[in-house]
């Protein structure tokens, strides 16, 4: 299986949620990387990064209004829960299943990233969200398309 590596395509051009996703290649690429002595911790990182940016898309999406935001948070919430469970069971010595985990993991997030935080990224700038401030400079549109 090709290991996700940062590119272009991967891109949305919304600075809060490039870099984020930077970051899990980065991490990811690591965890393939590691040692069997230090697989877990890798593992770990990537979990703990990945739950930080999920948590603020899906603070973005409530705040916005995301017509899409239960499914995208339930993905969100389910890839979790699988990464936890990968971290359990390497924490129990089964670091198979991690690198397993992690292979799929790049698949999983390239598409997610292409489909759902593409959308995500296009409404965030049609509202005119500034996910740096918080701000949110068009809210009548908002009001609109409820």
């Amino acid at each position: 299986m090709t290991r996700l590596q940062w590119s272009d395509a991967l891109s949305l051009d919304m600075p809060a949620i490039d870099d984020g996703h930077r970051r899990f290649v980065e991490l990811l690429d690591l965890a393939h990387e590691a040692s069997d002595a230090s697989l877990v911790d890798r593992w770990r990182d990537l979990l703990t990064h990945t739950a930080r940016i999920f948590e603020r898309e899906d603070r973005w999406m409530h705040a916005t209004q995301f017509s899409s935001d239960h499914i995208h948070s339930t993905q969100h919430k389910v890839v979790l829960q699988v990464m936890r469970e990968g971290l359990a069971a390497g924490e129990s010595g089964e670091l198979a299943t991690i690198r397993k985990m992690a292979g799929e993991l790049g698949q999983w997030f390239a598409n997610h990233s292409q489909s759902m935080d593409a959308a995500l990224a296009l409404h965030l700038r049609k509202t005119g969200y500034d996910p740096a401030t918080g701000v949110l400079s068009m809210p009548d549109d908002i009001a609109l398309a409820a």
